[in-house]
């Protein structure tokens, strides 16, 4: 069946039958207790994967960083979105703004990393630009007929502070990213009141070999946490453990943690009094509080392959300092949860290129308890409806 594909912000430019149900496909429906997962080729197939850049990366809000990185004039910190390199900058006169990392004479990307600079200089012919994108200097353009410095200013990208994180969207007509999300940062706000206090600590890098979707899918189910995070079950209390979804973001919070002294790291009751708070934002990062000292963290899921990702894990804590119990619990993080989530996701993505599977069933149950996975169905949701998918009728013939 082959169905048009309305062009409209979201959704994909043109009709794809990939998108649609297929002979083989079962229906993926609104109601995640009657409805199949999205068909596996979703998260391998090349087509698909080049839809979404489009399609959701370009047209959605992107994790770039943390505002106590550009903090002072000058500071600069860069970001990737698929092919689109951006960078972050504070102007002189204090305002945060951000552009394509590219200059306008010849495409040469203009700064790499994070640090600080005087001026904006270009590695290749060295054209100067002020942090307001201005070009300030290009040499020999004074023999030029007719050049206009004005007409190469640096190109500008939406940018958005949101409990210090700093968000960046390709799309300029972009709802305002607090707008989009409703009552996120009154949670935040709740579960971490010193967030404001919290500063960058330090970035853990992971390369994994999976769709960046399974990673997203695996975070929003703790149905397999007991038999595949043994000392995360130990910290949390997993019977007060709930995920509530809520347009495009979901949380997953659970009350007091089970014991100070657990298998996953010991700590003191501090800043964060509660077992474990996390939220997944549309499209690709999610959010971390764990219990003991202030802390926040960020995990991104960015795209690299149909079947590869590298994940990035940015740690915010008070004044930037990381203490002993904030190292046992970022220790915790890189040598047992992110192995134990990356072998799974790695198997996952070899399972579905298997001719023995296309797709499962989501466990739902009424109390949308930790053993219910309504939040990965309404991540998928997200993705049929931002690529125009057609996925729901009857089984295809």
């Amino acid at each position: 069946m082959v169905s048009s594909v309305k062009n409209q912000p979201g959704s994909a430019a043109m009709t794809k039958p990939i998108l649609n149900l297929m002979p083989g496909d079962a229906p993926f429906r609104a109601d995640p207790s009657d409805s199949y997962t999205l068909p596996a080729r979703f998260y391998h197939d090349p087509e698909i994967w080049t839809l979404e850049k489009d399609a959701i990366f370009y047209r959605s809000w992107n994790y770039a960083g943390h505002v106590s990185q550009v903090a002072e004039p000058g500071c600069f910190l860069t970001v990737r979105i698929h092919e689109q390199n951006i960078f972050v900058a504070r102007t002189r006169q204090g305002d945060l703004k951000a552009f394509y990392n590219v200059c306008p004479h010849r495409g040469h990307e203009l700064v790499s990393g994070t640090g600080r600079k005087n001026v904006i200089t270009c590695p290749y012919h060295a054209w100067a630009f002020d942090f307001d994108g201005t070009l300030k200097s290009a040499r020999n353009t004074q023999t030029v007929k007719d050049f206009n410095k004005d007409d190469f200013s640096l190109k500008e990208v939406r940018v958005e502070v949101f409990c210090g994180l700093v968000l960046v969207n390709l799309d300029a007509d972009a709802t305002p990213f607090a707008e989009q999300m409703g009552n996120l940062e009154q949670e935040i706000r709740h579960y971490v009141p010193s967030v404001d206090d919290l500063q960058y600590a330090q970035r853990d890098t992971y390369e994994v070999q999976s769709n960046w979707k399974v990673l997203v899918d695996n975070f929003l189910e703790c149905y397999h946490c007991h038999p595949a995070h043994k000392d995360f079950v130990d910290l949390v209390d997993m019977d007060t453990y709930r995920t509530v979804t809520c347009g495009l973001y979901s949380s997953q919070c659970a009350g007091n943690p089970k014991s100070l002294s657990n298998r996953a790291y010991s700590f003191t009751p501090g800043d964060v009094d509660f077992g474990y708070a996390g939220w997944y934002i549309w499209p690709n990062f999610t959010i971390w509080a764990y219990p003991g000292e202030a802390n926040l963290s960020v995990l991104q899921m960015n795209p690299t392959a149909p079947e590869a990702c590298t994940e990035f894990q940015d740690w915010f804590v008070k004044d930037g300092v990381v203490t002993d119990q904030l190292r046992d619990a970022i220790n915790y993080q890189i040598d047992v949860l992110q192995p134990e989530d990356i072998g799974l996701c790695e198997s996952v993505q070899k399972g579905l290129k298997s001719s023995g599977y296309n797709q499962g069933r989501f466990v739902v149950d009424e109390g949308k308890t930790e053993l219910s996975e309504h939040a990965v169905h309404h991540f998928q949701k997200l993705v049929a409806d931002a690529l125009g998918a057609d996925l729901e009728g009857e089984t295809g013939e």
